[in-house]
């Protein structure tokens, strides 16, 4: 029997990805787990864009758009992998964070609750034998983009979560030893194994 920590520890993400993808009461219960992150001053920052169908070939003309405007020289090369990769996955999640820049909880909490909710989600997809990737890049700061979201400015991008079921086994990548990330305190600034390890 798999247990929760197995669940958590085998996954990967993926953007090897096909048809399913939840739906329905399936997927408002993903969407839920996201509502479950840490949210200091229960601010609600979460905003979650669901893309599928049709919408995909429009959703890849206006990143395509957005790419143009932010990079112009992109090669066409390029634009015309990222239309054909937003058109064709089974369905694309778009990350909003609805922020509130003068409020007393700082901005970073704000932004990083919205990445908490996004790593639940990627969580719950693996959970539920899905598959996804969160994939952002320097069109997330183009504020035209997030606009067409219904993010206006102070609210923004966080990226993009593609869904689907993988269509070969989640890749291998073997993850460090936890130890090395891990120091006991004891008045004085830690030394961890991971940055003495990579100590030129």
């Amino acid at each position: 029997m798999t247990s929760p920590m197995d669940v958590l520890l085998s996954r990967a993400s993926t953007d090897r990805l096909k048809d399913p993808a939840p739906s329905g009461a399936q997927l408002e219960q993903i969407v839920a787990t996201a509502l479950r992150a840490p949210d200091h001053g229960r601010l609600q920052p979460w905003r979650y864009v669901i893309v599928q169908g049709e919408a995909r070939s429009i959703l890849a003309e206006k990143v395509v758009a957005s790419t143009l405007r932010v990079a112009p020289q992109t090669p066409q090369f390029n634009l015309d992998k990222r239309r054909q990769r937003m058109a064709t996955m089974p369905m694309t999640i778009v990350l909003g964070m609805h922020l509130q820049p003068d409020h007393k909880i700082p901005l970073w909490e704000q932004e990083m609750s919205v990445g908490a909710g996004a790593m639940n989600i990627l969580n719950a997809l693996h959970a539920e034998g899905f598959g996804g990737i969160w994939v952002s890049g320097p069109i997330t700061q183009d504020p035209v983009l997030a606009a067409e979201f219904g993010f206006e400015a102070p609210h923004r991008l966080a990226g993009f979560i593609f869904v689907g079921t993988p269509d070969a086994p989640l890749p291998a990548h073997t993850r460090p030893d936890p130890a090395g990330f891990m120091a006991l305190w004891n008045g004085t600034p830690p030394v961890f194994g991971q940055d003495e390890s990579h100590t030129p």
